[in-house]
């Protein structure tokens, strides 16, 4: 613990997860900054080291993708922020009742990412609790083992719109659910100036 008894706080985004939440939540609520959320979620005696937002890369959609870009590079001009990638995994799929194939892409990664990132910093002592978002039961293991081989440090979790898991909740030292209002505070501006001046713009259909 740091001497002014600040609790050292990394955040760790499943970046997909929290999405798909979003978009049930509305399509106006995409243009997250994620760094302002966490720091709106954190309490006065808790302090934000860094941030770790966790995706996978689009692929063979254009416009997904374009719009995917322009929010990775806004969220690359946060300080103390990294990004981490996973891949995305084609297969095909049939279907049972008409025998119809078609390509499928299943995300791959971000859990087994984030899982070893939350231990390699516990195991560093880069942080005295870990607040997690996200709604997937695969963390499961790595909340138990950390805060089981760590018991000084905690995981805590905020859970996406319509992403809330009892499992997480249960192994979790402190749970919140992530509203609408919380995310559309925390937008970012509409225009955001990359270090090299150039503007990125809020995608057309995140309004």
């Amino acid at each position: 613990m740091k001497a002014n008894h600040n609790e050292r706080i990394i955040a760790y985004i499943d970046g997909f997860n929290l999405y798909f939440g979003m978009k049930q939540s509305g399509n106006d609520t995409l243009w997250l900054n994620p760094k302002k959320l966490v720091l709106s979620l954190l309490k006065p005696n808790q302090e934000l080291v860094h941030l770790n937002y966790f995706t996978s890369r689009i692929r063979n959609n254009p416009d997904k993708e374009r719009r995917q870009n322009t929010y990775i590079e806004a969220i690359e001009t946060l300080s103390d922020c990294k990004i981490v990638y996973g891949h995305y995994q084609s297969h095909i799929e049939e279907c049972r009742k008409c025998g119809h194939t078609y390509p499928y892409s299943n995300e791959k990664m971000t859990d087994v990412n984030i899982a070893v990132s939350m231990m390699e910093d516990a195991f560093n002592d880069k942080y005295d609790a870990a607040f997690l978002i996200t709604g997937d039961s695969d963390l499961v293991p790595p909340i138990k083992s950390i805060q089981s081989l760590f018991p000084s440090k905690r995981v805590f979790v905020g859970f996406p719109p319509n992403r809330f898991n009892v499992s997480v909740k249960n192994v979790s030292k402190g749970n919140m659910i992530i509203g609408r209002k919380k995310l559309k505070d925390a937008q970012f501006e509409d225009e955001v100036q990359k270090p090299n001046g150039f503007i990125l713009k809020r995608p057309n259909g995140w309004r």
